[in-house]
């Protein structure tokens, strides 16, 4: 098992700001996202409990698929969250959430690089689909320095067909 140094996160997040849609630029694969996916977009919203609702939406096969979960800060930063996209009657299982840790995010709040601890999963958000080579390297690079193998990374393709 490969040991990693604590992963750093922004210091704080404004989760009103925060909240809203965000196109994926690039990820690390993962199972229970589609290789082949396109026009990748979460949409979050704040829950009357306080808790984020997440609302993940893509194309595939030019059919739209969607996924709702919930996710709560694990501290008062509100750069650490834990997601779950169990059902709602479930969400209270042990070991069924994911971090999604914040660990840059631009000033504007329009771009985000978010990661886990574990350094297998990484996903690179943008408000807008497109991003520049500079920013997207930018971010990627940091990634890196902070462990992460970005040599499998996906660049999330944006066909014009939005799911935000």
């Amino acid at each position: 098992m490969t040991q990693h140094s604590s992963l750093a996160t922004v210091p704080h997040v404004d989760l009103q700001r925060y909240l809203g849609t965000w196109y994926e630029v690039a990820r690390l694969p993962m199972r229970h996202e589609p290789e082949d996916a396109t026009d990748i977009s979460a949409h979050y919203s704040l829950n009357e409990d306080g808790s984020v609702r997440v609302q993940n939406r893509c194309l595939r096969g030019g059919n739209l698929e969607e996924s709702i979960g919930q996710a709560k800060p694990i501290d008062d930063s509100n750069s650490k969250l834990e997601v779950s996209f169990l059902p709602e009657g479930l969400r209270w299982i042990p070991f069924t959430k994911g971090d999604y840790w914040i660990m840059q995010l631009d000033a504007a709040y329009t771009t985000a690089l978010v990661g886990s601890p574990d350094r297998k999963y990484l996903w690179l958000l943008a408000r807008l689909p497109q991003m520049d080579a500079t920013t997207r390297d930018h971010y990627i690079a940091y990634a890196q320095q902070q462990g992460f193998d970005t040599g499998p990374l996906i660049h999330t393709p944006h066909t014009g067909h939005p799911t935000g």
